[in-house]
């Protein structure tokens, strides 16, 4: 008889010593963010504080073990970390001696994620001829939360056929049988299927328009279907051995063997719809994405707006080599498989970048810095 698993572990929030705090903020450095000053976070920083500006102030923010914070505690915990980055550059001591490091543990996986280019049009053609959907007129979402508490924070996403409710258009439906042609949806046409499929999965990106200008594209929607991983499927169909595995592989297989590619792309039911902008990638806080700076996070576990150290390594593009990065990032943005401890980090939009985000898979340790005095302000209200 196998002996049962280990339970998983439970998250926790631990605070760091003194000396240990210390080394660590003197070990900090935004070189690897290709930052020149700690100052540069400025804008992103302000942008978290609008965000949580917004939030009801007395309302918990995050409740887990070891840790739980109120959003108007934060607010002042992120300000107060604002006003000392005009002194970070020479004096990166301060970050201990004003703050509580506390150390999420166990460690966690540190994925990427990027804003694909692709080429595109406005105007279909025999190039652009893959669609790019906007939300679908007839989908419609309701809050479940709406007609029973059991069932609050939950949404369906469904479409009225006749006098039935049925669930929306699955990705075979769409991209194979058509479902949506002729409903005037459409927001652009890509030249290549394989594009449209990891703009999706990416969730926005950049359309190189023909006469060299670009458009951004944004998320707009998606079908309710549950998410698959492809990755997953080419592995268990044995396409691609699991050391493989990365985003550059899935798109070298799906270019190589269009026979299957279809089949494959269709065991993912989800679809992403979307809209054009001037401006972007935005995340879930509704700011603009700063490359190795912006994270996608587990809200219950990092609340958004947050700045976090991040421990870990990344690639070198150059040199295929992980260099160490140890930085200040910001908690600006979410994702359907970001959960638990893991974080996603925005790596920027190019060739770099995909690479980057295409293999990152990379352990990390996470540290949420707390103003001292706000703490000394939550023990003086617990008594």
């Amino acid at each position: 008889m196998q002996p049962a698993p280990p339970a998983p572990q439970v998250p926790t929030f631990a605070p760091v010593g003194e000396g240990a705090a210390h080394d660590l903020a003197e070990s900090l450095s935004f070189k690897p963010q290709n930052l020149c000053s700690w100052t540069d976070l400025r804008p992103g920083i302000e942008a978290s504080l609008h965000y949580i500006r917004s939030r009801p102030q007395n309302a918990v923010c995050v409740d887990q073990p070891g840790l739980r914070l109120t959003w108007g505690q934060l607010r002042e915990s992120v300000a107060e970390l604002a006003s000392t980055l005009a002194l970070l550059d020479h004096a990166p001591s301060l970050l201990a001696e004003r703050f509580t490091w506390y150390k999420l543990e166990p460690g966690t996986l540190l994925t990427g994620y990027y804003e694909p280019w692709l080429k595109a049009s406005l105007t279909p053609d025999a190039t652009y001829k893959y669609p790019l959907y906007g939300v679908p007129a007839d989908l419609k979402v309701v809050d479940l939360g709406s007609f029973h508490p059991r069932w609050a924070g939950q949404k369906l996403v469904y479409r009225v056929e006749g006098d039935k409710v049925e669930p929306y258009f699955d990705r075979a439906a769409i991209d194979g049988l058509g479902a949506l042609e002729g409903a005037g949806d459409e927001i652009a046409w890509a030249a290549d299927p394989v594009d449209v499929f990891f703009l999706q999965v990416q969730g926005s990106g950049r359309l190189d328009l023909p006469d060299g200008s670009y458009k951004h594209i944004l998320y707009g929607g998606k079908n309710g279907r549950q998410y698959v991983s492809i990755g997953k499927v080419l592995i268990d169909k044995g396409y691609i051995p699991k050391e493989e595995m990365s985003m550059q592989r899935i798109r070298r297989f799906l270019n190589e063997h269009p026979g299957v590619a279809e089949d494959v792309l269709f065991r993912n039911p989800s679809y992403v719809f979307f809209r054009l902008a001037d401006e972007g990638p935005f995340g879930s806080i509704n700011s603009i994405l700063t490359p190795r700076v912006s994270v996608a996070v587990d809200r219950s576990m990092i609340p958004l707006g947050s700045v976090v150290a991040l421990k870990t390594a990344l690639m070198d593009y150059d040199t295929g080599q992980a260099d160490p990065f140890f930085s200040l990032v910001l908690a600006q943005d979410t994702g359907g498989a970001i959960q638990g401890t893991r974080m996603d980090l925005f790596c920027g939009a190019g060739e770099e970048a995909e690479t980057l985000a295409g293999h990152l898979q990379e352990g990390a340790d996470v540290y949420m810095l707390l103003s001292k005095r706000v703490i000394a302000s939550m023990k003086g209200d617990s008594r």
